[in-house]
């Protein structure tokens, strides 16, 4: 039985998974507004139009909000504290995801901080999640 956490890709977000397993990250954006968003859809939720592309975003973004987990559900296979954290992309759009390669506290993880875009192993598959911008290699 498949893990109930790893996502399964659909038609709207496949070019989104291609891009995680090509080590990218990949957001749709209107033709028409040049919206970019997040997450996926065949709509822009700025101006309700169809003509959508997708782009390799450059993955600088800060840290804009975040909660602590002190104890993760079994689930995510972590044991201490785990970050969810809301992520401002350069580009705009925000998206749920961690913060990873730092110690998971208040004194680390401070608001505004800059962040890169990274993929980690979940399962048999990679998921987006974010460094600290000077701690990417």
């Amino acid at each position: 039985m498949a893990h109930p956490l790893v996502p399964v890709p659909t038609p709207e977000t496949q070019p989104y998974w291609d891009g995680v397993a090509a080590g990218e990250l990949r957001l749709p954006r209107c033709q028409d507004c040049a919206t970019a968003y997040f997450p996926p859809s065949p709509i822009c939720p700025n101006c309700t139009s169809r003509a959508i592309e997708w782009f390799t975003a450059s993955g600088d973004a800060s840290l804009y909000s975040y909660v602590l987990h002190q104890r993760p559900a079994k689930l995510w296979n972590a044991d201490g504290p785990m970050s969810v954290a809301l992520i401002a992309l350069a580009e705009g759009p925000m998206v749920l995801s961690t913060v990873i390669g730092c110690p998971q506290t208040p004194e680390s993880l401070v608001l505004d901080m800059p962040l890169r875009a990274t993929f980690t192993p979940f399962e048999e598959i990679k998921v987006l999640a974010f460094v600290p911008a000077e701690a990417r290699s």
